[in-house]
């Protein structure tokens, strides 16, 4: 079975944010997806860059993805550009926090 991306966002929606307790997905901090036959690279970000927890997220979305079905390597690449604002969110979703 082929590796979709929607399978890996899927996947990725496992993965929260330890303080906004919100995946990673609607969060908008998935950057890309890369698949390549079974070889999956996602670039994500934090919300901020002093994330006292960003090696465990990195490992937990890296660990989701090698879950999705067909997924033979996972890779998780780590960035802060462009810095994640409250902006990558739905509108509807900043509007529940607040923001």
């Amino acid at each position: 079975m082929a590796v979709t991306e929607k399978a890996v966002r899927d996947a990725l929606k496992s993965v929260k944010d330890p303080e906004l307790r919100l995946d990673l997905v609607t969060l908008g901090l998935v950057y890309d997806i890369q698949i390549q036959g079974g070889e999956v690279k996602a670039v994500i970000s934090l919300t901020s860059p002093l994330c006292p927890v960003a090696g465990e997220i990195v490992n937990q979305a890296r660990l989701a993805i090698a879950k999705v079905e067909g997924v033979e390597r996972a890779e998780v690449e780590l960035t802060f550009d462009p810095p994640w604002t409250p902006d990558r969110m739905s509108p509807l979703i900043r509007s529940s926090l607040g923001l």
